[in-house]
């Protein structure tokens, strides 16, 4: 059986929000809702926390996280779970599960594992889910189209695709988790930024500029991230509203 190892990426600095992976919410940090999930999942053998701060990392030790302490240049958080990988001889998959999804579904989690386990032509692997017209032009949410095998075709911070005249199309929402084989990760990136990376600040499309194919998986539940103090305050009143529901 392959390795399933699940890298959650965390750093200190972020622009909008630093200090974000430890913020409390529901009376835990951040990273650590996001670590839980991946564990109430059940489907890596391994699970680290990957980050550049030992702030972070003394946190994560203290609630029993795996951690790997990367250089602090990275940057992306691609590049951060990369680093990891490389030391993982016997993982073939890799999963980057971002820091900052504390809310990110376990069942999507094994979906996507098994899909990519059981698929050896799948080389990356992501979701996505049903975006509400409403919020197709807001660029905070990247959108993605896909063929009728489900590789992406185009991910981008527009509405695509552009609705001329009344459509029962459905918008999809790209959700910020990725599934990587290993050589897969490690090919991707050693390229070198591309043209429509840089222009939508994607970094995706440097693999589908390079030929490489992203399979997605379509999700009926999305999870919101926190990439604000007040995308904190709604995402707590959420869990505290589950809790006592």
């Amino acid at each position: 059986m392959s390795k399933v190892v699940g890298i959650i990426p965390a750093r200190w600095g972020s622009t909008r929000f630093p200090g974000k992976p430890l913020h409390g919410i529901a009376g835990k940090p951040l990273i650590r809702h996001v670590w839980e999930r991946c564990i109430e999942a059940g489907c890596f053998d391994q699970i680290i926390i990957a980050t550049d701060d030992m702030r972070i990392a003394e946190a994560g030790f203290d609630f029993g996280a795996e951690i790997a302490v990367t250089a602090a240049d990275h940057p992306t958080g691609t590049d951060r779970i990369a680093e990891v990988a490389r030391k993982l001889k016997k993982a073939s998959i890799v999963f980057n599960i971002q820091g900052d999804e504390p809310l990110i579904d376990p069942v999507l989690l094994q979906r996507l594992t098994r899909k990519l386990r059981d698929s050896p032509q799948i080389q990356i692997i992501t979701a996505a889910a049903p975006l509400p017209p409403e919020e197709s032009f807001n660029e905070q949410n990247v959108k993605v189209v896909f063929d009728f095998k489900g590789d992406a075709l185009y991910f981008s911070r527009s509405c695509i695709p552009f609705l001329r005249g009344s459509s029962e199309i459905r918008i999809y929402r790209h959700l910020g988790i990725y599934g990587y084989r290993r050589k897969a990760l490690l090919d991707f990136v050693k390229l070198p930024p591309s043209s429509l990376e840089q222009a939508e600040q994607l970094e995706q499309l440097r693999a589908l500029e390079n030929g490489m194919k992203i399979r997605v998986v379509v999700s009926e539940t999305s999870s919101p991230g926190v990439d604000t103090l007040e995308d904190a305050t709604q995402v707590e009143r959420l869990i505290l509203s589950r809790r006592s529901g």
